[in-house]
């Protein structure tokens, strides 16, 4: 498993329902592609759920990394974020663990990520820890998928978290946003193929 996001930062003033209207009318095009796990079509609108910023932040997690490549240069659908937005910079992360949800065969309409450093000493303590904290989180109810990943250049875990409704009020997410829209290939039902339940 592999994670990707980009974060399009719109001006103050931005109307989000042209986002809107964009992931209405092209968001189906990823719901059969290849290698694909599944792709949150995410928002965050400023003065909305304490976001400071209006942001379009599409969240990728791939089963294959060779189709991730081919999307991104070879052609295959991101040259349309480029030519709309501008290329913007792409994160990624290398995945730990997923986990299916309770609300696995919902619809989300939320998602929550939160970025917190990695330590020197302890490394591998500190990721077998929250691999079980996420283990733990995903047993909720609300809760779609849960993914955690490291970038091991900045030395971050990321975890995501996809909500059936809304993220709890007590989670402690540093980002939290609104699905517009949820490409899903890679997953089939409330267990999800081997790829995306349990280790990654």
């Amino acid at each position: 498993m592999y994670a990707k996001q980009y974060e399009i930062t719109l001006p103050a003033d931005y109307d989000m329902g042209i986002i809107r209207e964009r992931v209405a009318a092209r968001g189906h095009l990823l719901d059969d592609r290849a290698g694909l796990a599944l792709k949150a079509y995410v928002i965050r609108e400023r003065g909305a759920d304490g976001s400071p910023v209006n942001q379009y932040a599409p969240f990728y997690l791939w089963n294959d990394t060779a189709a991730m490549g081919r999307f991104l240069v070879g052609g295959g659908g991101f040259e349309g974020i480029v030519q709309a937005f501008g290329r913007p910079v792409v994160r990624h992360w290398t995945g730990i663990a997923a986990e299916a949800g309770p609300a696995r065969g919902a619809v989300p309409r939320a998602a929550s990520r939160r970025l917190t450093p990695l330590p020197a000493e302890g490394l591998t303590e500190a990721v077998a820890a929250e691999t079980a904290a996420l283990r733990e989180l995903a047993a909720q109810d609300g809760v779609h998928t849960a993914a955690l990943a490291v970038d091991p250049h900045h030395w971050q875990l990321l975890r995501f978290v996809l909500w059936e409704d809304a993220v709890p009020p007590g989670d402690d997410a540093t980002e939290r946003y609104e699905v517009l829209h949820l490409s899903a290939p890679g997953l089939a039902g409330p267990a999800g193929p081997a790829g995306l339940t349990g280790a990654a």
